[in-house]
This record gives C-alpha cells, structure tokens and sequence, in this order.
C-alpha cells in the first residue's frame, strides 16, 4: 500500500535477533496511522547487502527507524539513499565501532556459534537486556526468547559478522539534517545512554529522550513511552525539526 500525506511510510529495522516482533507494541500503537516495512536485518551478513535489500522495496520516501543492530543498519542507508530518508529514529543503539574488546567478543561468539554452541538468549542473559523490574514479565522476555530461536544461529552467524564490519558513523552525524529523535533506556547496558547522548549532541536539532526504569530492549519494555516519542517525531514538527 502507498503512503498518503495522512499516512507515511515508515521501515524499521529491529536489532540483533529480534524480528517485527521487537515493535509490536508500537505497530499497534500506530496502526492504521503509517504504512509500515519492517525490515529483516538476519538475511546478510555485511550492512551493504543488508542496507541494498531493504531499499530495494522500500517507497520512494520514508521514515526510518533503527533499534540497537537496526541503527547501524538506519547509517548505512542514509549513506546510500539519504535523500529518500524523511525522518530519523534512533533507539537503544551506538554511532561508535567496535572496542577492540567489543570485536574479541564478537569473535569467540562466532567460533562458539560455528561449533554449535548457538544457544539464543538465555536467561542468563536476560538481565543485560532488560530492566530487572521486567525480568519476570512474561510480555517482554518471551518475545525476546522466541525471536533469538525463531532467527537461529545461522542468522546470528550472519548478523554478528555484519556488525563486526560497521564503520565508524560518528563522522555522519553533524550532516544529518532531518528531523531526529534519539531514545535510550537509562538503564541500558548493552548501549548506555552516553552512546545515545553522544548521537543527539552532534545532530543537528536532535531530540533525545531517555526512559527511566528502562533496560536495553526499550520497544518492549516499556510500550507506551517509546510509541508516544514515535508518535510525536512522526506528526508533531514542534517536537523533532531540526533548529
């Protein structure tokens, strides 16, 4: 379906292992409102073939929206196709390459996964994720739980090696000259909210909010506040133009 003046199109892109599901809450929140694309971010392993594939079927013009691995992948299309870019939502992610600690982990991951070690998320992982008030909200740690199987570890193996290749978009944001909205939870542990801080500050007029109470999967967490910061970013000029 094309998008309308009263209805933009809008691509997200979830992060590492997730799938739609990752913006349910929100899709809900605006369903009806935009003309959504969510993008599968697993199918390649480097965030060329990744950003080319999304823009292959996307409208001529649209918002975008990056979640944690998804802003990575928002960069690399606003390197290619920026002027088909409208607005920009960043959540819960990092314009920094990896640390080289950050790529020796990434490593061992992808040796383990090779072995067969791929064991999605566990909840042992669970606590860098969320919040630890949502650990036992079964809305938030079940989607994550099923997305990771749901997407395998040969979608991992390729979404990690993706992400080892990112540059560094630092050097991008001071020309990114559409309306902007940054978001991160407070208590993000995966990309605190310095990373996201860092964002805001070099885009021009971007607008940053951060979530108290609020781990790394923020779409999920906490539903209402991050679909209300879309809403505003998407509709309300006052709230995200660039000064």
């Amino acid at each position: 379906m094309a998008a309308s003046a009263t209805r933009p199109a809008v691509v997200l892109c979830p992060g590492l292992l997730n799938d739609s599901r990752i913006f349910a809450p929100q899709l809900a929140a605006l369903d009806g409102r935009i003309v959504a694309q969510v993008a599968d971010v697993a199918s390649h392993d480097s965030l060329g073939d990744l950003a080319a594939a999304i823009l292959a079927p996307a409208p001529p013009r649209f918002a975008l929206i990056g979640f944690s691995m998804g802003g990575y992948v928002a960069f690399e299309i606003l390197r290619r196709a920026r002027q088909r870019v409208t607005r920009l939502a960043l959540l819960d992610t990092s314009a920094r390459p990896d640390t080289p600690e950050q790529a020796a982990q990434r490593r061992g991951l992808l040796e383990l996964a090779r072995k067969g070690a791929f064991k999605g998320v566990t909840p042992r992982l669970m606590p860098r994720l969320v919040h630890p008030s949502r650990l036992n909200d079964a809305t938030v740690t079940q989607p994550i739980l099923a997305m990771a199987a749901d997407i395998g570890r040969d979608g991992f193996l390729r979404q990690q090696t993706a992400i080892m290749g990112r540059p560094d978009s630092r050097p991008l944001l001071p020309s990114i000259d559409m309306p902007t909205l940054v978001l991160c939870g407070r208590d993000d542990q995966l990309t605190p909210p310095p990373l996201s801080q860092e964002i805001a500050a070099a885009v021009p007029g971007a607008h940053l909010v951060l979530i108290d109470d609020c781990g790394h999967a923020a779409p999920l967490e906490r539903p209402a506040a991050v679909s209300a910061a879309l809403e505003a970013w998407l509709f309300d000029n006052r709230l995200a133009a660039p000064a």
